[in-house]
């Protein structure tokens, strides 16, 4: 738990949550932070909170205690986003505190009252509406549907400049020295850079359209600091992160670094010899790489990877007429991300049967990838000399159409 400051008045709260899956799927080796936000004029309002889970409540109201702030003297409840990381922690504040109103965009409103019911004043807010919480706080509040839920809106605090933007420019990750981008060598950040890749890409990425959007709104405002609801609060590098989220919107695309995502999974390892022979040409040329055998690797790992890469290849064999398992499931979540117009290359065995191409071929037409293929390359049973040899060449004509 964690306390900062950001202005006078203003004030981050900051619980890490570790040792659980993410929305129920994603791994968090490295935690998460979860960030709400305290801002007192004459009155006081709650930007954000905290998630449900046992214990985390407790510490928001823990922290609020530490600041001296009565849960009395909440006034407003600004909610950003409803999700439940953000909101869950509300059943219990009602136990204790019920004399709020709550500040909105009208999809938030239907999921506070889906959520909590009908039990305090909902204030639905729409673009440039203002709360006025006297001594100079003026909060104004702008909406950025679909990033990632479409409820979602940011607040702006013009005294301070300070851009509470909740979703948007978060991060994963346990920043345990320092809240403030400030504190961290550039060194440092680029070492926490994976981090935000992953939220991004497990998280937001399948809404890139829409994050491209909100940047160009938020383009108008004079923003001195970004303070999100996961991650760093930015500040000496406050265009550092809405580039960077910039970038990683178009990566969407397919125009993403120069790199390689390899792939694999292997039953009795067949398909594993030939993805030895595959890593070779890409070390003998050079080029930066990614690998990962599914099931083994966190499928928000791989996706990471495949988001960052230009290139993708696959190597898996057939089963029981269809694509290894594992590896038919990372790609349809790699098609619900949207992971578009990536260079690509598939191989692997088969035994008595093949079929995985057919259904490789029917996930990137669901989803409407448009990923360009090199010839695939399908082996009976173990890879003769030649199949590898075959394998590497295609290897390198995958990378020469990353040129």
């Amino acid at each position: 738990m964690k306390i900062s400051q950001i202005s006078e008045g203003t004030h981050q709260l900051s619980v890490t949550v570790e040792n659980m899956l993410f929305e129920g799927l994603w791994e968090i080796p490295n935690g998460v932070t979860i960030n709400s936000y305290v801002v007192k004029g004459v009155e006081t309002a709650l930007i954000d909170g905290v998630c449900g889970w046992d214990g985390v409540p407790e510490s928001l109201f823990k922290l609020l205690d530490d600041l001296k702030i009565e849960l009395s003297s909440i006034k407003y409840l600004v909610l950003n986003h409803l999700e439940p990381d953000h909101a869950g922690w509300i059943d219990d504040l009602l136990k204790v505190h019920q004399d709020f109103e709550v500040y909105c965009s009208d999809k938030g409103a239907e999921l506070y009252r889906a959520f909590f019911g009908e039990n305090v004043p909902i204030h639905v807010v729409k673009d440039l509406d203002r709360l006025d919480l006297g001594g100079g706080k003026v909060l104004s509040f702008h909406m950025i549907p679909h990033v990632h839920w479409p409820d979602a809106m940011v607040t702006y605090d013009a005294s301070s400049g300070t851009l509470f933007s909740c979703d948007a420019f978060g991060s994963f990750g346990n920043f345990e020295r320092s809240a403030f981008d400030d504190d961290y060598s550039d060194e440092e950040l680029a070492a926490f850079e994976h981090e935000t890749i992953r939220y991004y890409s497990n998280i937001v990425g399948a809404f890139s359209p829409f994050v491209i959007k909100a940047i160009e709104k938020c383009g108008g405002l004079e923003i001195k600091r970004v303070a999100p609801g996961h991650g760093l609060i930015w500040q000496s590098r406050v265009n550092k992160i809405i580039e960077d989220y910039r970038d990683y919107a178009l990566y969407q695309k397919g125009d993403a670094r120069k790199e390689v995502t390899l792939i694999w999974g292997s039953m009795y390892g067949m398909t594993g010899e030939a993805v030895t022979a595959a890593e070779q040409a890409l070390m003998d040329a050079g080029i930066k790489y990614h690998i990962h055998r599914v099931p083994e690797t966190p499928w928000g790992e791989v996706i990471t990877s495949v988001w960052t890469s230009s290139a993708v290849i696959l190597a898996m064999p057939t089963y029981e007429y269809k694509m290894f398992p594992p590896m038919a499931a990372v790609l349809d979540e790699i098609g619900k991300k949207k992971a578009y117009g990536r260079k690509a290359f598939r191989f692997g065995s088969y035994g008595w049967s093949g079929g995985a191409q057919k259904e490789l071929d029917e996930i990137s037409e669901r989803y409407k990838l448009g990923w360009t293929f090199i010839a695939p390359h399908e082996f009976k049973g173990r890879p003769t000399a030649t199949d590898l040899e075959i394998i590497k060449s295609r290897v390198n004509e995958l990378i020469d159409e990353m040129s």
